[in-house]
């Protein structure tokens, strides 16, 4: 049981999940937290697992451990914000009458981790996109996402710029969105994964050229930004997501693994899945077998790289 564990060894088993859940190993996260998240555990020990099952698409599970963080630390804003993503991704998935029910708490959770916090850039960022995306019926507004964007510009300037370029699609105002993306890149001061952002952009436009062009801006800055690895996971997305130059995509997802800036958002076991996927179709057998194996070693239990017929 937790209350087992002295308090010190409970902070360094905690640093150590966390440590893993950047570096994309989820099992030896979720194993680490075994013993933490259980009846009697703390909320950061549910918050951390919550975050390894959404990053294992296990949607679920994640909502259930985020509600437990919530029920144990009411007043953390990051447990709330996270518990809003679970619900949000359950919405997803859910049948017309549960996604509907599902959304609404998701949109209570992202407003009481902003009311909480107000300078939580994250849980700003994720109710603007929640309200520009949502229908009014479920408490969506474009108005109330250009609310929460004046209100992220005095927070982070640069996601406040991005949200704005998402307003702007929102709204099919095209010229306004490449404008606010690239302020993005001028604001911020790693511009590598704001160049994959406006990559992203043009590739939604069908505009393969320019989409193109901004993968290698964006790949040439990551290649001289220690901090910037996230980049190459970015643009690696942005090419297979258009079916164009699997042999880049592959390096910038070799170059990513490599690299000492991975994150829990970018996952090492997703990416070493991408990159089976982008192996077998480069005619390299081995190296995709290789590849699914590493990711299954990281994460036996990410579905995507169990599906892998090699």
């Amino acid at each position: 049981m937790t209350l087992a564990i002295p308090a010190h060894s409970q902070g360094k088993q905690l640093a150590l999940a966390n440590a893993a859940l950047q570096a994309g190993e989820a099992d030896k996260a979720l194993a680490l937290l075994e013993p933490l998240a259980q009846p009697g555990g703390g909320a950061q020990a549910y918050n951390l697992r919550c975050r390894v099952e959404y990053m294992l698409e296990e949607w679920d599970r994640a909502a259930n451990d985020c509600e437990q963080a919530v029920k144990l630390d009411a007043q953390n804003s990051d447990d709330h914000m996270w518990l809003a993503r679970a619900l949000g991704q359950k919405a997803n998935k859910a049948t017309f009458l549960n996604a509907f029910s599902l959304a609404k708490r998701a949109r209570a959770e992202f407003e009481e981790a902003v009311r909480l916090n107000a300078r939580n850039a994250g849980a700003l960022a994720d109710l603007g996109e929640f309200y520009y995306e949502a229908p009014g019926v479920v408490g969506g507004g474009i108005g109330k996402s250009e609310t929460v964007a004046a209100e992220l510009e005095r927070v982070d300037p640069a996601r406040a710029h991005e949200l704005r370029g998402h307003i702007a699609e929102q709204r099919k105002d095209y010229g306004t969105a490449e404008r606010e993306y690239k302020q993005v890149i001028a604001s911020s001061a790693h511009p590598a994964c704001p160049w994959m952002a406006l990559a992203d952009f043009y590739q939604r436009r069908g505009r393969w050229t320019e989409m193109e062009a901004s993968v290698r801006s964006g790949e040439k800055l990551a290649e001289r930004d220690k901090k910037a690895g996230a980049a190459f996971y970015d643009g690696a997305s942005v090419l297979r997501a258009t079916n164009r130059d699997p042999a880049r995509a592959a390096k910038m997802l070799e170059e990513y693994l490599a690299s000492g800036s991975k994150t829990e958002t970018n996952p090492a076991f997703v990416a070493h899945t991408w990159l089976a996927s982008l192996k077998e179709k480069l005619g390299d057998a081995a190296a995709a077998h290789r590849e699914r194996a590493a990711a299954l070693a990281l994460a036996h239990e990410y579905k995507p790289a169990q599906n892998l017929k090699y």
